[in-house]
């Protein structure tokens, strides 16, 4: 056996893979192997990574050959990468392609192979053998044009994803160009990375291009894509978002980076119902409906318009609902918008088969040394429990457990040092229960965005942060998603949703966007030491161990040594600590 000690990489047998996190080679090993596989654990220092079918159909979608993907194991692996390892790469890389899906007539898609015997298999398998209308010859399948959507999601479920290639409405046309100076005055053009993503999406107006998944760090200009990929396709378009603050802000960068006018866009919330030839909407009002059995009455939407495009902003948060509506779109180009494809429901599949494979994926430390998003520092800083909750603590149970720990009020002391030592930023304090979050906002002076928060006082205090008038500002989970405040440089976490890796990206993508002067951004998460949170933290730095980033762990007495919380233990008086302009 071949035996190499300076590389990084064990791959073992059972598709696992383990990389040194100290060896020189493991940044260049990471960024190559993250193009086909899925972190699962990162632990100090051996990281888990795991090669899964889904990976590798992602893989062979976004171009990746199986050639090179077993080079990139043998090029970093200390040992000789196991023969059944390289016989998966090429079998499963291989099965993205062997079925496509073809335009027929009319009424009728065909799904096509040239293994006739796989062929036979498929029609025998009883979630496909319902969809099945007729058997022309022995390479080919039909199905209903309206079951497209079905079809596909059926077959990846059992191990064949299908390439689609059955092609798309061209939609209402719409005239739409891109500004070279925006209406702010400033002067605009896609980057290259965003030019190059919306030339893979596009695939020269083919069959081979028109839905897929881009994947892009928060910060990074998800969507000027989405205006480039309209650009290219002159239609008109219906663009998904996750909530009222993120419709006005695509209708805001529509109006100020395109030539269309207000009259051509329509916002369609529970404020507001605007149907026009480009109209933005939440996920929340389409799957609203009166009673849990009842119809989702704002689906129509979907249909209303002769829609060429369909932008999924966020498309890892889609709810269940709108998976079912868009099996039935399938004939509409599909643009999927995110900074990770991990749903903690574990639906990534039903993304790849309804929404699209991923088409292009830049990593975050890319763009960082390129400077067009921040430089993050992340650290956690380890808190104690406070004394009279561990008896408490003890005795609950493991929701309980995760809520005492997350709501220590221990937490306060070292927030209030945190402030101290970031006076004059600008600082998101972000959290998962609301009771807390208001009690920090009293004990800081801060204002506090909550779900309750009406849209147009939410709009006003993001205003006021952007401008400078306010410099701390206490948020809850409605500011996880789709929130441009682009002068924000430090994020100090005080809870989290159990181990959501989607949620950390999110959070720490608040304070990535690029920074005059020092392009510095600084995320804290503030966790309590041997409790339920300190395990689900440790889930949700997956993600960002993923993007290559470090988190620097540290004690609370670090932060504030005990004079200092003391001290701020003594001074319970609302607007104590100098955050509020």
């Amino acid at each position: 056996m071949a035996y190499n000690p300076n590389n990084p990489l064990v791959v073992q047998s059972d598709r696992t893979m383990l990389l040194e996190v100290e060896n020189p080679a493991y940044e260049a090993a990471r960024d190559e192997i993250s193009r086909f596989a899925e972190l699962e654990k990162s632990p100090e220092y051996v990281h888990t990574y795991r090669i899964s079918p889904l990976s590798l159909w992602n893989a062979a979608a976004s171009g990746l050959t199986a050639r090179f993907i077993i080079e990139s194991l043998e090029r970093y692996s200390k040992f000789d990468v196991p023969e059944n390892i390289k016989k998966d790469v090429i079998e499963y890389t291989a099965r993205y392609g062997r079925l496509k899906l073809l335009a027929h007539d009319d009424s009728h898609l065909a799904l096509r192979s040239d293994d006739r015997y796989l062929i036979t298999e498929i029609s025998h398998n009883k979630g496909v053998q319902k969809l099945i209308l007729g058997q022309p010859d022995a390479n080919t399948l039909l199905v209903s044009k309206f079951d497209r959507g079905r079809i596909k999601q059926a077959l990846i479920k059992i191990g064949f994803p299908v390439e689609d290639l059955a092609g798309y409405v061209s939609g209402a046309h719409l005239d739409l160009s891109l500004r070279e100076v925006t209406l702010r005055g400033k002067p605009f053009a896609l980057r290259d990375y965003q030019r190059e993503a919306v030339e893979v999406f596009y695939a020269g107006g083919g069959v081979q291009g028109g839905s897929g998944v881009i994947v892009l760090p928060c910060g990074a200009g998800k969507t000027m894509v989405g205006l480039g990929v309209m650009d290219k396709l002159q239609c008109e378009t219906l663009i998904l978002t996750t909530g009222v603050t993120a419709v006005r802000q695509w209708i805001s960068e529509l109006l100020d980076k395109t030539h269309l006018e207000r009259h051509i866009i329509g916002e369609y919330t529970g404020e507001v119902k605007e149907i026009r030839p480009v109209t933005v909407t939440t996920y929340q009002t389409l799957v609203y409906r009166k009673r849990k059995t009842g119809e989702f009455p704002h689906f129509a939407v979907f249909n209303s318009k002769d829609w060429g495009l369909i932008i999924y902003d966020e498309v890892h948060l889609l709810p269940a609902e709108v998976f079912r509506i868009t099996a039935d779109i399938q004939a509409r180009r599909r643009l999927g918008l995110t900074a990770t494809l991990v749903r903690e429901d574990g639906r990534e599949e039903d993304v790849f088969s309804l929404i699209g494979p991923k088409k292009y994926d830049v990593p975050w430390k890319v763009l960082e040394k390129q400077q067009w998003i921040a430089t993050a520092e992340c650290c956690e800083v380890r808190v104690n429990l406070a004394e009279d909750l561990r008896l408490e603590y003890a005795v609950a149970d493991d929701r309980d457990k995760f809520r005492i720990a997350s709501k220590n009020p221990e937490k306060l002391h070292i927030l209030e040092a945190l402030l101290y030592k970031h006076a004059g930023d600008h600082v998101i304090v972000i959290g998962q229960f609301i009771d807390q979050l208001k009690e920090i906002a009293w004990r800081i002076g801060a204002p506090i965005i909550t779900g309750a928060t009406p849209s147009h006082e939410r709009e006003k205090l993001y205003g006021k942060f952007k401008s400078g008038e306010i410099s701390v500002l206490v948020v809850s989970r409605v500011a996880n998603f789709a929130v441009d405040l682009p002068d924000a440089n430090v994020a100090i976490e005080v809870s989290g949703m159990f181990g959501s890796r989607q949620e950390e990206a999110q959070r720490l993508g608040r304070v990535l966007r690029p920074k005059l002067g020092e392009n510095v951004a600084h995320f804290y998460s503030l966790v309590t030491r041997d409790t339920r949170e300190q395990y689900f933290a440790a889930k949700r730095q997956l993600f960002l161990t993923e993007q290559g980033y470090r988190y620097a762990i540290v004690d609370a007495e670090d932060i504030a040594p005990g004079d200092v919380a003391r001290e701020t233990r003594a001074c319970p008086m609302p607007g104590k600590v100098g955050g509020v302009g």
